[in-house]
């Protein structure tokens, strides 16, 4: 799972593809979740930010997530706490 699609988050999520992993691919803009619907296995508009929101997209059935929020500090220390109440490392 790679939450946040800007430079990194989607990097990540392309090499992740390429090396034959199924990629859950989540961000809170809906322009960027359409840029790249056909690019990656799974890709979802929610706001990480907000726990029940990582379990209604099933964050909980990932064992390790990349977090690639990198505008937005505060963000992604509440999306890490959130996968880390999820149980995802």
């Amino acid at each position: 799972m790679v939450l946040g699609l800007g430079r990194f988050g989607s990097a990540v999520a392309r090499s992740l593809v390429q090396l034959g992993h199924d990629v859950l691919a989540v961000d809170e803009r809906p322009e960027i979740v359409q840029r790249y619907a056909s690019d990656f296995t799974h890709v979802v508009a929610a706001d990480t930010t907000d726990t029940e929101a990582l379990r209604q997209i099933g964050a909980e059935q990932f064992g390790v997530a990349v977090v690639g929020i990198g505008t937005d500090i505060e963000a992604s220390v509440l999306t890490v706490l959130g996968l880390l109440d999820l149980g995802v490392k």
